[in-house]
């Protein structure tokens, strides 16, 4: 039986500092919380953080976790009120239908694959060297490619995005004025009720001495039509593209508010 789960995160703590530094840790922090098989038994999490100074931990598992070591290691202990909320996931998978409309969110990693790479880094450089006969995964790292990559492959994932009902920008990115990409310039139509809600290029190293991982991800929030709720029960259970170990590929949906892509929803 899946669960999702929010947990509230103290961002002045010791623990968190170093959980927020780096995608790695605070996988390992989510493990840690599943009682059986913690390293047989995928799970998905998403950090939000559109308060920095209240950060929330968002995450899905299989079977039911423990996050008493979390908020104690990462939390307010001490302090009043929930410190995670713990809720049933078959309760929204099993109400899916065609035609219903939900807020969404997802972090993805979106990326493209190719032989021929236009620049390679010092790794792949090396590799190149060698007969190969995989393609380059390489991260998108524009907005508008970003957005392109998710429009385009909605309809394998169970659901659509319909037209904006506003005329927001797809991006919303504060004071960043230099990645303002509309859905109709990315794909030609009208545009879709879908933006950019953050953009992150983050790097990080791994124990086992291999290159660094480097992720490009973008934070898609707006509002979502069932189309195929058999596809999307399986998106929402497996995830979205890949770095699903890195907080990229929960995607999250919430009932709708009148404002979908100007909330802070979308939270599962």
């Amino acid at each position: 039986m899946p669960y999702l789960s929010r947990i509230r995160i103290n961002p002045l703590r010791k623990a968190s500092r170093s959980m927020l530094a780096s995608p790695r840790v605070l996988h390992a922090a989510v493990v840690n919380a599943i009682p059986d098989h913690p390293t047989t038994e995928r799970s998905l999490w998403r950090l939000d953080a559109d308060d920095p100074r209240r950060p929330h931990l968002v995450v899905l598992t299989q079977s039911r976790p423990d996050w008493n070591h979390l908020v104690e290691q990462a939390g307010w202990p001490e302090a009043d009120g929930e410190h995670f909320v713990i809720a049933d996931y078959n309760r929204l998978l099993t109400r899916l239908r065609t035609g219903q409309e939900f807020a969404f969110r997802l972090t993805a990693n979106p990326v493209q694959n190719t032989m021929t790479p236009n620049k390679l880094t010092a790794h792949q450089a090396e590799d190149s060297d060698t007969e190969r006969s995989r393609s380059y995964r390489l991260g998108h790292r524009t907005a508008a490619m970003q957005l392109r990559w998710f429009l385009t492959r909605t309809d394998k994932w169970g659901f659509e995005v319909p037209e904006a009902t506003t005329a927001a920008p797809a991006v919303d990115l504060g004071q960043q004025p230099t990645h303002q990409a509309d859905t109709d310039d990315v794909l030609g139509q009208t545009p879709r009720d879908v933006r950019i809600i953050a953009r992150e290029r983050r790097s990080f190293s791994k124990r086992d001495g291999k290159p660094p991982v480097v992720l490009s991800t973008a934070t898609f929030q707006g509002r979502l039509r069932v189309t195929d709720p058999e596809l999307l029960t399986e998106r929402l259970l497996t995830g979205i593209g890949p770095g699903k170990a890195y907080g990229c590929g929960l995607l999250t949906l919430a009932p709708l508010t009148n404002t979908v892509t100007g909330n802070g929803g979308a939270r599962g």
